[in-house]
């Protein structure tokens, strides 16, 4: 990390932090049922037998909370709607108190619609859900939008595919690998429903996030490079291209259910903005013979790409590698690939996990991916925002309470809040960008 000033960023640069109602509301008894609460209950699902029933407390907690955010300096905070906890009744209620108190604090409200935690009996696997999601949407939007202005639809559509309907190591716990396709096409056109939705209610700032990350071939081996550019179009252009350009990436398309074009009519309505969501870049190499372990998740033999570790780099808890300027090269690797089809970027989320509350691996991290993001607006990028993951350490879903992401430390016994090192740090940056 330099001790040289962050240099500025454009004004009206929007400045954040995210969290997720799954990971942080707890209050499970005021809301119905996800697949996610069905998911914890299974012996063996979460790694410390932990659930997300009472989390941070965040429904009865958040106007200390919303302090935290006001202490901090942030524009914006973003979170996540329940939507099991909105078909509840009077689950609209908190966010109306929420949101209400946000802005009295002079704190934008950016609400993301969909983080994962689907209503128990709903299914991604049938096209139906897309449109109930619509319906929940114009709900919420008929409840908030005379004060929220800024929307995200929906929160990484590609893990919620791959980890939970591909591999099985999420919520709903399905491993059908490939057949797990029709999963990321509903969710796409439930975000095309969405945006119809809102526009609707009158919305004209409208994104969503999606996961991205440079992909890099293990070697220059012929079977490496072909396994690293089918990775990338999987978890990078399946998720990008139809939003984008309206198109599925050849060979994709027709392994999609129902009428394909007219539902890329759908997902394609034209966008406010693109979030992207970085962590880290991909190593892949050409298939294993077996089943391998990486990062705690079971990659099957069949599938025609293996991860690998990226080596000479520091890695943070999670055990996942320190890449600053992966950040800048996916941003300018977007620009060059979708030109003027990409509308302006905002990096919806950007952490670590690092226990302490001196945590200055945090601020080196953090320091250094937000001098990568301005190199990507100095090469040209139309970057907007920056949301850090995340304002409280929370249940990190399979990993339950162990991995600790927050810039506030949370004590998972009293619910004490506590800020990092890492919070005074950021507040100090953002007051310096005023």
């Amino acid at each position: 990390m330099t001790t040289a000033p962050i240099p500025r960023f454009p004004d009206g640069f929007l400045w954040g932090v995210s969290t997720s109602a799954h990971q942080i509301e707890g209050a499970a008894d005021e809301r119905e049922p996800s697949v996610w609460d069905a998911f914890t209950a299974e012996p063996g699902r979460v790694k410390d037998g932990s659930t997300a029933a009472v989390a941070c407390d965040h429904v009865h907690r958040h106007r200390e909370d919303v302090a935290l955010l006001a202490g901090l300096g942030v524009d914006a905070y973003r979170f996540s709607v329940s939507w099991p906890r909105v078909r509840s009744p009077r689950g609209l209620d908190f966010y109306d108190r929420l949101v209400d108190d946000l802005c009295a604090a002079g704190v934008r409200p950016v609400p993301t619609l969909f983080h994962w935690d689907l209503p128990l009996g709903l299914d991604w696997l049938r096209r139906d859900t897309a449109e109930r999601f619509a319906e929940y949407v114009s709900v919420v939007a008929g409840r908030l939008g005379d004060r929220v202005r800024k929307w995200i639809t929906l929160n990484e559509p590609a893990e919620h595919t791959l980890l939970g309907h591909a591999l099985g190591t999420h919520a709903p716990g399905r491993r059908l690998l490939f057949d797990a396709l029709p999963v990321a096409h509903h969710q796409l056109l439930a975000h095309g429903l969405a945006v119809r939705a809102l526009r609707a209610a009158g919305a004209t700032d409208i994104g969503i996030a999606n996961s991205h990350g440079p992909t890099w071939a293990a070697s220059e081996d012929g079977a490496d490079v072909a396994a690293a550019e089918f990775y990338d179009v999987l978890l990078n252009r399946l998720f990008a291209d139809p939003l984008l350009l309206g198109t599925y990436p050849a060979g994709l398309g027709e392994l999609m259910p129902g009428d394909v074009e007219a539902d890329l009519k759908v997902i394609a309505e034209p966008l406010d903005w693109y979030g992207v969501n970085y962590y880290a870049p991909a190593r892949v190499g050409a298939p294993r013979d077996t089943e391998t372990d990486f990062g705690g998740v079971r990659m099957p033999a069949e599938l025609p790409f293996s991860l690998r570790q990226i080596e000479g780099r520091p890695v943070t808890d999670f055990g996942w590698p320190v890449v600053p300027e992966g950040l800048t090269e996916l941003l300018t690797g977007f620009r060059d690939r979708y030109g003027d089809r990409l509308p302006p970027v905002v990096v919806t989320e950007n952490g670590c996990a690092y226990d302490g509350l001196d945590d200055q691996d945090r601020i080196a991290y953090l320091d250094g991916h937000i001098r990568a993001l301005h190199d990507a607006l100095t090469a040209g990028v139309d970057v907007r925002g920056y949301f850090v993951w995340s304002l409280l350490d929370n249940f990190e879903w399979a990993e339950g309470y162990a991995r600790r992401f927050g810039l506030v430390h949370v004590d998972f016994g009293t619910l004490a809040r506590t800020p990092k090192a890492s919070y005074r740090w950021f507040r100090d940056v953002l007051r310096a960008q005023r």
